[in-house]
Parts: C-alpha cells; structure tokens; sequence
C-alpha cells in the first residue's frame, strides 16, 4: 500500500479513496502523535477544524471532529474558511492542531485532508509518517486508550473565524484601494465571501462571480484554473483589474483590465520590487522553482533582486524560505507566500497586496506586470518511460546539451520526472514560440528514444 500523505496532505475521491473511516482514524491517530510529541504537555488540547464547500465536506467535517474529540481534544468548527483562513486561526488561537478538508483545484469529487501544527504551520514529514503509521496499527485491531467522562473532547462553533481572519487581512495591507474596480472570481469555492469582502471592506469596488458554491460546483469552469469567465467580466465592466483563487483560495491569478492573464511568475515579481521598495523584502531575496519562466529570472536580474530555486511544489519553497528567512516565495501556478503574514499560500492577502500596489501607485497592473517579459513556454508530458533514467542516459544527456547550445542565454531546458505517474515533463523556453516548440518536441522523441 502507498503512502497515504502526498505533497499537501491526503487526497482522493470522496467515499471511495477518503472514506469517513479514514477521516476519523487520521483523525485519532494524529491526536495521539502530537500527544506523544509533547504538543499538548500542560494543557487540554485544542483543534481547529475548516473545509471549503464541497458536499462532502460535510460528512468528513463530521468524521474529524467525533474523531478529535473521541481522543480528548477539543474542537472549534469554523466551518465554510481558505485554507490559509484555517492555518491562520490554528495560530491567532493558540491551538494545537489544524485540520481543513478541501481538494483545492480538484474537481469536486474529490477531497482531502491538511493538518496543521501549532502556529499554522504544515506537519513535519516525520510526524505525517507517525501519524500513518499509528492509524494503520489501530486499523489492524490495536487498542488505544479512550477518555471517559470529562475527558472526552469538547465540540462547539466558533463563529468569530470570518471576522478575524478578514481583520488580519485588512491589517496587513501597506495602503487601501479605495477607487479601484476588482472582479473577484472566487471559484465557488472557500473565498466565496472571505475574498469580496476583504476587497470591499479595503475601498474597492467588488463584482462577483464563481461565489454562490452550492456544494456541488466548487472550480466548476471558474476560477484560477478556467480564466475565461474572469477576463470577459473584467473587460465587460471596465475594471481594473480581476482575482482569481482556487478551491481552497490558497492560490490567486489575476487579469488585467484588458483580460490578459498575470500569471504568479508575474505577480511575484510586482510584489517583490512592492516590498523591496517598502523595506520587507528580506536579504533582498525572492524564492520560486526551476518551473518559474525564465522571464522572471531575466527580470529579478535585471532589478537587481536575488532569485532561489526550488523543486516544484510550494512546500519546498516556503522550507527555503524559513530556513533562510526570506520574506517572499511563490510559484507560477499562483501559490504565494507572504511569510511575514501568512504561513502558507493566501490567495486573498495576495490579491489584495496586487490591488494595492495598482492603487498605490496609479499604474495599471499591465503596466506593473511588464516589468517581466513572460518568455514561450512549451511542455510535453512523455509517458510511459523510464523516469528513473532521466539524469543517467548518456543519450538523453547529448540531447540536452544540443538544445542548450540551439537555444544560447535566452532559452532553457528542464527535464522533470513525475512524482506520481510514469512520464517525464519536457519544458522548453525560447524567445520564439515556433523555436521552443520545435526544440521540445526534438527533446520528447530523444526522451522516448533513450527511456521508452
């Protein structure tokens, strides 16, 4: 059996892959690591449980909390929040633990389970491992001690999340937007009311689409993954500027007045000359992935701002970040981290923090955006391959370098295996489009060649 945990916690077809057994017993089981780990020495716990709209949201929401408070920890339910809203609360409240249930982009079948540690930050890959394996031990029949009486756990709602999570957002805003026209695309999904009204209660003028969720349409040809919809809004009603978040609202893109995409290479690199200019872009350093278009590299070069490559995965940028306290991390897909605000993704806080800047210094946000140029970008997915040959054929290895030297200093190559399909993702980068694409084609058939 594989690894329950993936990159951003568990997911899987509602009621097929994530059960309510599974809920429930992940549930227990990382009640009694963090237990184990000392996390609740002194005090009775607490936990602070989230999920976005997706209707089986509800019955898993269900499963996590009898699971919690069947193993003594106390719950606050704060029901329909962003991710980052829950990551957030886990921390402003002083609780032990975090558990939102959401897919994030996922279509709505789908449904996932996130723990957070005390402070809102993401579990350790070790205790995610403990977890599972505590979880497994108990299904196989091992008994675990359960409190009785008073010690069972405590469930009740608190209702105050929305308010307070909104409040943290206006509070770290650097300037309001008051005069500026946003459409906000909130995905059906956990920003539904969080991201429109943050923007109102900031001064803007807010038009509304994808925030009706009715549990069944959460990303449903809307938000940061379908922005059709998003760009003829924005040009419809003359505004400045569009947002787009995900599922969970731990992503934002955005549009500018004319509909054009502004991508998270793009928003990154406006906030980061925002935040330099304002003195918290610490040690002058913004960190991405090697997926980052080379455009933005170019650029950050260019401005004279210090650029750190990751793996893909926004995990692995916000570990570059606290390991060596930079204050500014994203990727393309929209995940940005604002870490002296947030300690995740925040679709909304950076939405609002691109609006502001638009509204700070009259500019448009196409103007603001130009500071990158974003270079063509082709990407073929070659499947079943060895992947595990990518970095030793000697073949593959002449390939890329002919590339390299076709393509000079103004195109890159990047050869990836997938992390959980048997392919290999080609990416060309060129000045010219038809360049890039005849390149990496070149590269995906030199890929079957030496891996099929």
């Amino acid at each position: 059996m594989g690894r329950l945990f993936g990159t951003d916690g568990v997911r899987g077809v509602a009621n097929a892959d994530l059960t309510a057994e599974l809920a429930l017993g992940l549930s227990v089981a990382a009640a009694h690591v963090l237990a184990e780990a000392g996390t609740f020495e002194g005090h009775r716990p607490v936990a602070v449980v989230g999920r976005d709209p997706r209707a089986s949201g509800e019955f898993l929401e269900a499963a996590v909390v009898a699971g919690l408070a069947s193993a003594g920890v106390d719950v606050l339910r704060v029901g329909v929040l962003p991710t980052p809203a829950v990551a957030y609360l886990t921390g402003a409240l002083g609780a032990d633990l975090g558990v939102m249930l959401s897919a994030s982009h996922n279509a709505m079948p789908d449904n996932g389970i996130k723990f957070f540690a005390r402070g809102g930050h993401k579990l350790a890959d070790e205790l995610e491992d403990r977890i599972e394996q505590t979880y497994r031990a108990h299904a196989s029949g091992e008994p675990w001690e359960r409190p009785t009486g008073a010690g069972v756990g405590r469930v009740r709602e608190y209702d105050q999340g929305f308010d307070n999570y909104v409040a943290h957002l206006i509070g770290v805003l650097p300037n309001r937007m008051d005069g500026l026209k946003v459409v906000i695309d909130g995905a059906h999904g956990a920003a539904a009311r969080v991201s429109p009204e943050a923007f109102a209660r900031a001064g803007a003028e807010v038009i509304t689409i994808g925030t009706e969720p009715d549990g069944l349409n959460i990303n449903h040809e809307c938000g940061s993954t379908h922005l059709d919809k998003l760009r003829a809004a924005v040009v419809e009603h003359g505004a400045d500027l569009g947002v787009a978040h995900d599922g969970d609202a731990d992503r934002c893109l955005a549009v500018d007045h004319k509909g054009n995409e502004v991508d998270g290479d793009q928003i990154l690199a406006v906030l980061a000359l925002a935040m330099r200019e304002a003195g918290s872009l610490r040690k002058n350093t913004v960190v991405a992935t090697v997926m980052s278009n080379l455009g933005f590299k170019l650029a950050m070069e260019r401005e004279g701002v210090e650029l750190v490559q990751t793996a893909v995965g926004d995990r692995y940028v916000l570990e570059e970040m606290k390991a060596h306290g930079f204050a500014l991390g994203g990727e393309q897909s929209g995940h940005v981290i604002v870490l002296d605000h947030a300690t995740t993704g925040d679709g909304t806080l950076t939405g609002l923090m691109l609006a502001a800047r638009v509204a700070a210094t009259g500019r448009s946000l196409a103007d603001l955006a130009a500071v990158m140029e974003r270079l063509p970008q082709i990407l073929i997915n070659v499947r079943d391959v060895d992947k595990n040959r990518v970095n030793s054929s000697e073949e593959l290895a002449a390939a890329v370098a002919d590339a390299e030297a076709q393509l000079g200093s103004t195109g890159r190559v990047l050869l990836r295996p997938s992390g959980t399909e048997p392919l290999v993702r080609v990416m060309v980068e060129a000045a010219d489009i038809e360049q890039a694409r005849t390149v990496a084609q070149r590269l995906a058939d030199a890929v079957k060649s030496a891996l099929g």
